[in-house]
């Protein structure tokens, strides 16, 4: 024993130190100390069930489930991150998400006029209401949607930690999702998307919190398969397994990854089961159903050929009331449906004339044209671009914001379109058997 131990210590204390059992205390002490000092080093892994650590192949995947407009996620993926100072941080975005979130500039630089060309009206609404629909979740708690995966990117950024975009683009999900359903299947994701623009929903962090510890969210998804199977595999099966793979093929030992809490089980279960799919294979929009297009080219031939055999058998005149039956029972209902939007004049115009033809020709709809000649002459401005996501739960403000009345004069004039072409369709077939 050193001397040096006791050094200062009366002499019984010092011979009474240097027993057997002294000994043993002494160490048994030094270990309790060195102990103590170890566990300050290494911080302690104490996180809720939102986050799983899995051990893989030789790597760490420490998987964060959050709530897209959580303050409480936001916190605990920074200290997730600067707990664990991972190799890689992969996040749930894409590229396009991740620079509107970073730099908040998405609708302003929106140009209507291309997406209506691409045909992507549709797709870009759907995309409004959702992003409106989260938008004013988060303002109830006081948090922008997506500022925890924004957050993490922060993190990584601060610590010098490498950082994997992981999600797939939102577009080929929003798109593939579209093409998959059914026109009824369409009409009802519609419908309960518009019905819960309107909805004032009541939400806090403890109801988060309950949500997340309940696993309510797993029900949901469950609830979600059985009301649209379709939607479920393209917004969440699919995009988990790429998720995953990502995952994988990120750079580094220790991963840490950023996702919805939604995604947390599935990715588990792909990374556990080693599921590997040709990520090309579901990062393409699926081609239409022959079927729509033979529907769409065979129902205006049909029309053509019921016109012609009318004026064959009773005379060109016979023929003539029923075009122009054709052209009234679509003219009026789409020029109508523009008016009710509050369509430019022009607007209304081109409604009119086109109705008729566009129903015989199912590359473009009459939709698509009046709303390409209503922002030609109504283009929105700035500001209107800006307040979007706000204005579009508020249902008065269809009328008075130029960019949804854009979307107004699509629907209307779609509408009145559909029901010109089953009235049109009834009425000539009807004079056909006379």
């Amino acid at each position: 024993m050193s001397p040096q131990l006791f050094a200062g210590c009366p002499q019984r204390i010092a011979d009474s130190c240097v027993s057997p059992n002294s000994l043993f205390l002494i160490r048994e002490i030094r270990c309790n100390i060195l102990l103590k000092k170890l566990m300050e080093l290494t911080p302690t892994r104490d996180y809720p069930a939102d986050v799983r650590i899995l051990q893989l192949d030789g790597r760490e995947f420490i998987i964060v489930g959050t709530a897209h407009i959580s303050q409480q996620s936001a916190d605990l993926v920074r200290q997730v991150i600067s707990q664990e100072q991972p190799d890689c941080v992969c996040v749930e975005l894409d590229e396009a998400r991740y620079k509107t979130l970073a730099e908040r500039s998405k609708w302003e630089a929106l140009n209507l006029r291309e997406v209506i060309r691409q045909k992507q009206l549709t797709t870009l609404m759907v995309n409004l209401i959702l992003a409106a629909y989260q938008k004013r979740l988060g303002a109830k708690l006081g948090i922008l949607p997506g500022a925890e995966l924004l957050e993490a990117t922060k993190v990584a950024k601060e610590l010098n930690i490498p950082i994997a975009l992981c999600d797939r683009d939102v577009r080929i999900t929003l798109r593939r999702a579209w093409h998959s359903m059914s026109l009824w299947e369409r009409a009802k994701l519609m419908s309960v998307g518009l019905a819960s623009v309107f909805e004032s929903p009541e939400i806090s962090e403890e109801m988060l919190t309950e949500i997340r510890e309940k696993d309510v969210l797993s029900e949901l998804m469950r609830e979600l398969g059985n009301f649209m199977p379709v939607l479920k595999t393209v917004l969440l099966d699919e995009r988990d397994i790429y998720l995953s793979q990502k995952m994988r093929q990120a750079e580094g030992q220790k991963i840490v990854s950023v996702v919805g809490a939604g995604h947390v089980e599935g990715i588990t279960q792909a990374l556990t089961a080693n599921h590997q799919r040709d990520l090309a294979e579901i990062e393409q929009v699926p081609p239409m159903s022959p079927w729509v297009s033979v529907l769409g080219w065979g129902v205006p031939l049909l029309v053509l050929v019921a016109l012609g055999y009318i004026g064959w058998e009773k005379g060109l005149a016979a023929m003539g009331e029923n075009i122009q039956l054709w052209v009234i029972v679509h003219s009026i209902p789409s020029a109508l449906g523009a008016l009710i939007a509050l369509g430019h004049p022009l607007t209304i115009l081109a409604a009119f004339l086109v109705s008729p033809i566009t129903a015989l020709i199912p590359v473009i709809g009459v939709g698509h044209v009046a709303a390409f000649v209503q922002v030609y002459f109504q283009p929105p401005v700035v500001r209107e671009l800006q307040t979007v996501t706000d204005e579009v739960m508020q249902w008065r403000k269809w009328w008075q914001n130029r960019v949804l009345r854009i979307f107004l004069v699509f629907i209307l004039t779609t509408v009145g379109g559909s029901l010109g072409t089953y009235i049109g369709i009834y009425g000539i077939f009807s004079n056909l058997v006379k």
